[in-house]
């Protein structure tokens, strides 16, 4: 078979689960805090603890892949995913779906970084633009199904099975990856930065944990106070000490290129917003609204619908109209658009919402895409 196409659709299994993974659970949040005894809004930790074990792996991908070989890697972190995703299902407290949620942000830092490098060795150059569409458009296709059938799973049948139908498509991705991708690492890996990464891990742990359970009355205002004091004192360590590294973890020098700190400092701004549409929606839906899971993902599944839509207008927009103009009247659009869904009541048509959806998701893609490519 023709590796040109076989290895991106490989990567695209594991972009295909992670994505899928994280829209069917904000769907299905309330059913899994009826059943396991606690609230909406504090298994809001269950999104947090998974990109915060992203955060804390994902600079430890590249060492690992050349210190190991990026098919075993990718092939691990896809079979730990699954793993985690069991997890989940048979997660019966807080505390134990919380740690599924970790065990899958594990996997997850592993398998979508190192897809990617096995994507860029693997693949001609001349060929990697076309690699990329067998990538992200099936990688699209888990948020745009991702809602309407975790709704239907748990609406008429368990929240349990929504985590399930990630194991057939780890399996075909393992299997895949064995047989296809060569079993290349480097001779001459680079020192790895242990000392940067604990420091890192720390740093990032403790802030965002700590911000994360202050006002759930989950822990005494000492602990998480202590959190977040921990937090902080390791990151400011760890940026003393990438300024003495050679091959520092996270290399902050980076941001003194203008145009990556802008999309840095502008685009964490703007993801404050639209990255908790995912989360709040379905809670409006179900919860102020009175839908059920299936109706809420079938109104939700418009943002990523029109996410997908605008993948293919994207760079063209951006060649007609710039960088800087396009950005500006973007994020003011999308801004508007953002905040009018609080507008939304039990009385709004469902098919107005979904629409409305569509357009947030619209502007708000085309904001991300000029924000990386810039």
């Amino acid at each position: 078979m023709n590796k040109q196409r076989v290895i991106p659709l490989i990567v695209a299994t594991a972009l295909f689960m992670e994505n899928m993974d994280s829209t069917v659970i904000a769907t299905s949040l309330p059913a899994i805090a009826r059943d396991i005894g606690t609230s909406p809004l504090t298994l809001k930790l269950a999104i947090t603890s998974y990109l915060l074990s992203l955060a804390v792996f994902i600079p430890a991908s590249g060492w690992t892949a050349d210190r190991f070989g990026a098919r075993r890697v990718f092939s691990s972190a896809v079979a730990v995913f699954m793993i985690g995703s069991i997890g989940c299902a048979l997660a019966n407290s807080v505390e134990n779906f919380v740690f599924a949620r970790i065990l899958q942000g594990m996997g997850g830092a592993m398998m979508t970084p190192v897809g990617r490098l096995v994507l860029l060795r693997w693949v001609d150059k001349s060929a990697l633009v076309g690699a990329m569409a067998w990538v992200t458009i099936p990688a699209l296709i888990g948020p745009v199904i991702g809602p309407p059938v975790g709704g239907f799973i748990t609406t008429y049948f368990s929240w349990h099975w929504i985590f399930l139908i990630n194991i057939p498509i780890g399996i075909v991705g393992i299997i895949m990856a064995l047989r296809f991708i060569d079993p290349i690492k480097s001779d001459n890996p680079e020192p790895f930065d242990l000392y940067g990464m604990v420091l890192a891990g720390l740093g990032l742990a403790g802030l965002a944990f700590g911000l994360s359970v202050a006002g759930l009355n989950l822990l005494p205002w000492s602990v998480v106070a202590s959190l977040v004091a921990i937090g902080a004192i390791s990151m400011t360590l760890y940026v003393r000490h990438s300024w003495r590294t050679n091959s520092p973890v996270l290399d902050f020098s980076l941001l003194r290129l203008p145009t990556l700190r802008a999309s840095i400092v502008g685009g964490f701004m703007f993801r404050l917003g639209i990255g908790a549409l995912p989360f709040l929606l379905p809670l409006l839906m179900q919860l102020g609204c009175g839908l059920s899971p299936f109706q809420s993902g079938l109104v939700t599944f418009g943002s990523s619908a029109g996410a997908m839509g605008m993948k293919a207008l994207a760079a063209r927009l951006i060649r007609a109209f710039g960088f800087r103009h396009l950005m500006t009247v973007n994020a003011v659009v999308s801004s508007v658009f953002l905040a009018a869904c609080a507008l939304f009541t039990p009385a709004t048509p469902a098919e107005i919402a979904s629409c409305w959806l569509t357009l947030v998701s619209v502007v708000a893609r085309l904001i991300c895409a000029v924000s990386t490519s810039a």
